[in-house]
Formats: C-alpha cells, sequence, structure tokens
C-alpha cells in the first residue's frame, strides 16, 4: 500500500451549495478514517486549502477516493506519492510506569 498526500486548493468564495455539502463531507471523511483510508485531514485556517494524506494501491485509485467527496467540484486536487509518512499517531502509546 502507498501513501499519497494531497494538496487541495479550495474555492476564494463560497457558496450556498458549498455550505450545505460541508456536512457530508465530514461525514465522508470520517468514514474514510474508520476505514483507515484517510490518515489526516487539515484545513487552512483561512479555509482556502486542504490537505489530505491517504492509503491507496495507485493514483488512480486517490483519484477514484477524491471523486467520491461531495465537495469534488469545488476542488482542485494535487497529488503526490510520499516516500514515507510519519507522524505521532503512528507511534505505539507511551507507557506510564506507576
Amino acid at each position: 500500500m502507498n501513501t499519497y498526500m494531497i494538496s487541495i486548493s479550495l474555492p476564494n468564495k463560497i457558496d450556498e451549495k458549498f455550505v450545505s455539502l460541508i456536512p457530508k463531507q465530514r461525514n465522508h471523511i470520517d468514514d474514510l478514517m474508520d476505514k483507515d483510508i484517510v490518515l489526516q485531514y487539515s484545513l487552512a485556517i483561512d479555509r482556502s486549502r486542504l490537505w489530505i494524506t491517504i492509503k491507496a494501491s495507485s493514483e488512480m485509485k486517490v483519484m477514484d477516493i477524491l471523486s467520491e467527496f461531495p465537495l469534488i467540484e469545488y476542488m482542485k486536487p494535487e497529488i503526490m506519492q510520499l516516500a514515507f509518512h510519519n507522524s505521532i499517531a503512528n507511534e505505539l502509546p507511551k507507557l506510564i510506569m506507576n
């Protein structure tokens, strides 16, 4: 399984349809995180860009995953395959000796 970083540009101006799709987008991302497909999902404070880390077998599979996003028509994704992906979430919990 490969790991991909997707950098997504979002529109400067959002309409009512965009806003109405946000809950569906969040639920879809939560489902993908539960399935261990989406590893991380981050939004810039100015809401201009998203960063998503995805596990998939190929870039084509990443595009298939992205195509199912409720907000995909508003997104301009840039997909990059990663050599590795480390995060604190990948570490074992620290043992606390009482």
